[in-house]
């Protein structure tokens, strides 16, 4: 990786502080790499570090006229990536709590009936049922669950599917769950 100049980080900085767009362009274009690489090295995850990533780099654009001495401006960076990933880690860890009640068999359809015909046709009532609640909730958690339960995507597979992050997966998921569950408790 080449070698950061402070020097002309620092003249950067204060052009972007006079309102020049294209001077911070230039600043993300000479610092991303690294932080990207600070960012996933901290979350071990290609998609939440371009989360954090996104996410460092709006607060230094709306906060550079804060920063006072121009030259410190990576050291400045490196700590918002930093409170970022923290954020970040902190949310997923309690995302992952949360879900970790969820279980896919809750609400996997039950096809071991009995031969009774009364039996099979209010079991096929009820999945019918389900999947209408299922269509009904917000697309991305309809989604999710359909990849995910219906036809039993992986995480990362129904990521690809929807173009979306893994995490933004567990979340439409663990959201359209809760919101199943009290549908059908009703």
């Amino acid at each position: 990786m080449a070698q950061l100049d402070y020097q002309y980080l620092g003249e950067l900085v204060k052009m972007v502080q006079q309102g020049d767009s294209n001077a911070f362009a230039e600043l993300y274009a000479a610092t991303y790499q690294r932080q990207y690489g600070l960012a996933y090295s901290y979350l071990k995850d290609d998609f939440l570090a371009q989360d954090a990533l996104q996410d460092t780099y709006i607060t230094a654009l709306q906060n550079i006229h804060t920063l006072r001495d121009p030259k410190l401006f990576v050291s400045w960076l490196n700590q918002i990536n930093f409170r970022t990933c923290f954020k970040i880690n902190e949310k997923q860890k309690r995302y992952n709590q949360e879900t970790a009640e969820y279980n896919a068999e809750d609400f996997a359809l039950h096809t071991d009936v009995d031969d009774n015909p009364e039996s099979i046709v209010l079991n096929i009532d009820e999945e019918s049922y389900i999947a209408r609640q299922v269509l009904d909730l917000p697309f991305s958690e309809s989604q999710a669950l359909i990849l995910r339960y219906y036809n039993n995507y992986t995480i990362d597979e129904a990521a690809r599917i929807m173009g979306c992050s893994r995490s933004s997966v567990k979340r439409h998921t663990a959201s359209g769950l809760a919101r199943l569950k009290k549908l059908l408790n009703q």
